[in-house]
């Protein structure tokens, strides 16, 4: 273990989790930036941050995270204008998830990627909850980094036995990559189009997928990187909050039709930090024989 060592005092560890949390927050205003523009096809580098309402440019001062916000009370220097509080809040969100993501996983090129990962996630998250759409180039990132994991899985164990203990996950194998990119995707795939297919028939119009293609390529990118098990949980907890939302929906009145990916986006997060110890436990559970000696 890099982090969780008898050897690292108290004052280590709040000024490492400070510094993640730092990092991640001013990494969460970046996310703003790609979640507020990429659905309008707006560069993300060559204008700089500005008021959405007035267009007037954000000063240094007022970029700060989270801290600028409350300074301005949730309002535009410029115009006065309310600043929506999803702000701060995907900001501190960024900067919890990796003080969370090294806590549970410890300080590892895995941890690293993840933390990458749900960045990139919470980016799809918030962008499917707005527009219903997800962004193939969101979706291909995840992909890109789980290579460096797929890569590093399918050395010989000797290789891997010299390599330092922050690069090495103990027990990873390119084929439960290869695994976890289709487990789940395939099935996600093969909803989507029988349920399409059937509301065809049945309605004699095109409408939504049961399973969006998004939702498919998610999964798939997530299996690639995570491996078969994480991403069977990450699938079981993204459908166990996506029937709390359907119903939670139907109760109060509204439709019970809405966006997927918060929900795998949710079940992803969830899955890399306890889901290969919930597979295990349950195949364990499976396989327990109380009579064998």
């Amino acid at each position: 273990m890099l982090l969780h060592s008898e050897f690292m005092d108290m004052q280590f560890y709040i000024m490492f989790y400070l510094i993640v949390f730092f990092y991640g927050i001013c990494i969460g205003s970046f996310l703003n930036v790609v979640i507020y523009r990429l659905p309008r096809n707006e560069s993300l580098i060559k204008r700089a941050s500005h008021c959405t309402t007035c267009g007037a440019k954000i000063r240094v001062i007022d970029i700060i995270p989270i801290l600028s916000w409350l300074m301005l009370r949730g309002r535009c220097r410029s115009c006065g204008e309310k600043i929506s509080p999803r702000y701060p809040i995907v900001e501190a969100l960024n900067g919890i998830v990796y003080v969370v993501t090294f806590a549970v996983m410890d300080f590892t090129l895995r941890s690293v990627l993840c933390c990458f990962m749900f960045s990139v996630l919470i980016c799809i998250g918030f962008m499917d909850w707005d527009t219903k759409e997800m962004d193939p180039i969101l979706l291909g990132l995840i992909g890109v980094l789980g290579l460096p994991l797929c890569i590093l899985s399918a050395l010989p164990e000797e290789v891997k036995a010299g390599l330092p203990e922050f690069v090495v996950t103990p027990g990873d194998t390119l084929l439960s990559h290869v695994i976890g990119l289709f487990c789940i995707s395939v099935p996600f795939f093969v909803i989507g189009e029988v349920s399409g297919v059937i509301a065809r028939k049945k309605f004699g119009m095109d409408l939504r997928r049961g399973i969006e293609l998004g939702d498919t390529l998610l999964m798939a990118a997530a299996g690639l990187m995570l491996g078969w098990k994480i991403a069977v949980a990450s699938a079981f907890f993204g459908i166990m909050i996506a029937a709390v939302w359907g119903v939670i929906g139907k109760l109060r009145g509204g439709e019970s039709i809405f966006a997927f990916g918060p929900a795998l986006v949710i079940g992803i997060f969830f899955g890399a930090l306890f889901g290969e110890q919930l597979v295990d436990w349950y195949i364990t559970t499976l396989t327990y024989d109380p009579y064998a000696q």
